[in-house]
């Protein structure tokens, strides 16, 4: 199949950016939308062009790396599907397609469709994890969790941090990925000792950040590709306000 694409192009932070129309000719179906990106780039090489600067690792949909919004939607239509896992045959021939980065006031662009998500990391570093003694490991009985509860975390540990909800709220709100981080560890016993501490340093974090506020949208939840649910921002909503009644009783 014969595609146009429009990609945004930017050469730096700094840099005024802008779509730019490429073809890419002789597309297999079978093709990964990176693979076909792949393909585009050997072309601009081939001909003295720089090539598109996009992000990936894994792809295998598990790192989160590939952010792309398509055609309006991040990470493409199909739902529940990474750019990486996204395939060719989803389109047609003929189509055009529109190609940018995440648009986020704490994602900036670092060139084309690469943008710096180390805010993400930074809410992760200010408390998204455990660092009380805990002693050995535990017999895997030993510790009664509800299944209920075992559940709860194992669906909000899904999150890969790839900031598509980020990218698809109107306010740019990390309170998705945010909320799944806390709820995967306040779910379970070793979390609970840390866990008025982790709320508040980590939602500081995100609004130092620069992350707007979240208005129930449900943008976030729809773009996700690992379907995690806006139930969890509620339940962060729950453990912060148990965290302030806790500091003022």
């Amino acid at each position: 199949m014969n595609l146009t694409l429009y990609i945004w192009r930017q050469k730096g932070p700094d840099k005024k950016g802008g779509l730019q129309q490429f073809k890419a000719e002789n597309i297999s179906p079978e093709m990964s939308f990176l693979e076909m990106l792949d393909v585009v780039n050997e072309q601009l090489i081939k001909i003295g062009q720089e090539p598109i600067a996009f992000d990936h690792d894994c792809r295998e949909g598990i790192c989160g790396m590939c952010s792309q919004v398509i055609n309006g939607v991040p990470h493409g239509p199909q739902e529940r599907t990474t750019v990486c896992q996204l395939h060719m045959r989803h389109f047609k021939h003929g189509d055009s397609i529109y190609i940018e980065p995440w648009r986020a006031r704490a994602f900036p662009v670092i060139k084309d469709l690469i943008v710096d998500r180390s805010a993400l990391d930074r809410i992760i570093q200010a408390g998204g994890y455990i660092s009380v003694h805990t002693g050995g490991v535990p017999d895997a009985n030993a510790v009664l969790i509800s299944k209920k509860s075992a559940d709860t975390a194992m669906d909000a540990s899904e999150c890969i941090g790839c900031g598509a909800c980020v990218a698809a709220c109107p306010n740019g709100s990390a309170m998705l990925f945010t909320a799944a981080k806390i709820t995967h560890l306040a779910m379970l016993p070793q979390g609970k000792i840390e866990a008025a501490r982790r709320v508040c340093v980590m939602t500081e974090a995100m609004m130092r950040e620069g992350f707007g506020n979240c208005t129930n949208h449900y943008e976030c939840q729809a773009a996700c590709p690992k379907d995690i649910r806006v139930s969890f921002i509620a339940r962060l909503n729950r453990e912060f306000i148990k965290a302030q009644l806790k500091d003022t009783g």
